[in-house]
């Protein structure tokens, strides 16, 4: 008979998540860190990664890893040194990410190529540093954070729209490729949460307002709601899951 308990259990894993030192991928740390799996924070700044690290009361099971995501010969270096010397890693969950909002035929060149890099190039980056030990064990994890902009668009971020519409088309490639080697790629998609990329239009009186009427569930979501989520497809639970993309919206991409 299976343990339910079991299903969603991470006890003796270990997971990465990029981008960990605020926001989303500091919340997701700290619910799989809960639900039993030692954790990797990562971050480009040594001191927001040390800030984040004392939020977690047991520093035994906990790591740092200093990277930029944008940089495959770091990221390389690193996931090495880790796989070789600390343990290894059974979940990745691509969280990384950046936003920057202007009207299309306004924005900024230097600004789409640094967006496109931090939130899809990134993706290909670190999953092939880390997928590579995965393929040889035959099983890992691996969860992509993508958006209600992978379905839907907005007046003035057409690039972010761009960029998370090709993390859920990945995801699927990811799967296609990758399923046959006992890995399970899937994507959690945010609705409209209160992160401090999310901060300017948090404190838009308007735009909150507007999203409050245009969301069923009539309000902002909050980072920890994202946490049942991650864990399912971190666990046992979601061992025939490949490819999925998994809205966590408040029923936004559901209604017109």
């Amino acid at each position: 008979m299976i343990d339910n308990k079991e299903l969603f259990s991470l006890k003796g894993k270990t997971a990465l998540i990029t981008g960990s030192s605020q926001g989303i991928g500091l919340a997701l740390a700290k619910g799989l860190f809960n639900a039993g799996a030692n954790i990797i924070l990562n971050g480009r700044k040594r001191d927001k990664l040390d800030k984040a690290a004392k939020q977690f009361d047991n520093r035994q099971s906990l790591y740092k890893l200093c990277f930029d995501v944008r940089n495959y010969e770091e990221i390389e270096k690193s996931v090495n040194n880790f796989e070789n010397n600390e343990a290894q890693i059974d979940i990745l969950i691509n969280n990384a990410g950046i936003q920057f909002r202007s009207p299309l035929e306004e924005f900024p060149k230097d600004k789409f190529d640094n967006l496109i890099e931090t939130n899809v190039i990134s993706l290909f980056n670190v999953s092939k540093c880390v997928a590579k030990f995965m393929i040889k064990r035959q099983q890992g994890k691996i969860i992509n954070i993508a958006s209600v902009q992978t379905s839907l668009a907005r007046p003035g971020i057409a690039p972010y729209t761009v960029s998370k519409g090709a993390v859920g088309n990945f995801t699927k490639g990811m799967a296609t490729d990758w399923a046959k080697y006992g890995l399970q790629c899937n994507a959690i998609a945010p609705g409209y949460f209160k992160t401090p990329l999310n901060k300017a239009l948090v404190e838009d009186k308007d735009f909150s307002t507007w999203l409050e009427n245009r969301t069923p569930a009539r309000r902002w979501g909050e980072v920890n709601e994202l946490i049942g989520a991650s864990i399912f497809l971190s666990s046992n639970a979601s061992s025939f899951v490949n490819g999925h993309i998994l809205y966590v919206d408040g029923g936004i991409t559901a209604t017109l």
